[in-house]
């Protein structure tokens, strides 16, 4: 378990404001414990006039955009960055509605509709990283400039996609054939959960001198780091 990546926010609360914010929350604090609120489809398109809309769950991906989201308004103050979040009930299967799947053509969490760029839809956590930080993080305090710090941009890259087409998968896999697999199958169970021990030695062979996963020297809090913290 990787116990040295600090995040400086991370909460989630009320459907339009986020009440609890802490400036220093360690990996090892439990994702369960934050809480969306449940808010129908009908009054996120109709009554809000917040610029974002954030459908997630509890979930490590669904964490994710929340993390981000927070640490833009605390900032950048002076863009009054202000989102609704949709909860959305996976174990109903909401995420399989023909509303969300116009949203979403995978029908999965999260999903970020942009109200304020006529309503553009992103799907993939990793994705929805990259576009807050394209639009909202104009000083680059969560990444790095593309074109001055090049060889740390494809750096942080490097991590985002390690853990979006490892970590990520490999835990839901371990987890789903561990605990909610219809009948044992050892083999999956063990290929899953030995992958997952091998990617975290990974990371802990990154942190071992390092802070941040990306970036010089101790390197640089960015969204790489906030990618793989809720897993």
């Amino acid at each position: 378990m990787i116990t040295n990546i600090r995040l400086t926010a991370c909460a989630i609360a009320r459907a339009s404001y986020i009440s609890s914010r802490v400036s220093q929350c360690h990996i090892r604090s439990t994702p369960s414990r934050l809480s969306f609120p449940s808010t129908s489809h009908r009054d996120m398109s109709t009554e809000s006039q917040k610029p974002l809309v954030l459908y997630t769950a509890r979930t490590p991906n669904g964490f994710k955009a929340t993390v981000f989201l927070e640490e833009l308004k605390l900032a950048y103050p002076e863009q009054k960055l202000e989102y609704d979040v949709f909860a959305i009930e996976i174990w109903k299967t909401v995420h399989k509605e023909p509303w969300f799947i116009a949203l979403n053509p995978n029908g999965r969490i999260p999903t970020l509709t942009d109200r304020s760029r006529n309503n553009y839809n992103v799907f993939e956590s990793a994705a929805i990283l990259l576009y807050l930080a394209q639009y909202y993080d104009k000083e680059n305090k969560f990444t790095f400039d593309s074109v001055k710090e090049a060889d740390d941009y494809s750096e942080m890259l490097q991590w985002i996609f390690f853990a979006h087409g490892g970590v990520g998968p490999m835990m839901g896999q371990a987890n789903h054939f561990v605990h909610y697999a219809p009948e044992k199958i050892p083999y999956a169970a063990d290929r899953y959960v030995n992958e997952s021990k091998r990617l975290w030695g990974v990371l802990e062979i990154r942190l071992k001198d390092r802070e941040w996963l990306a970036g010089p020297g101790k390197g640089k809090y960015s969204i790489a780091d906030i990618n793989v913290w809720p897993w």
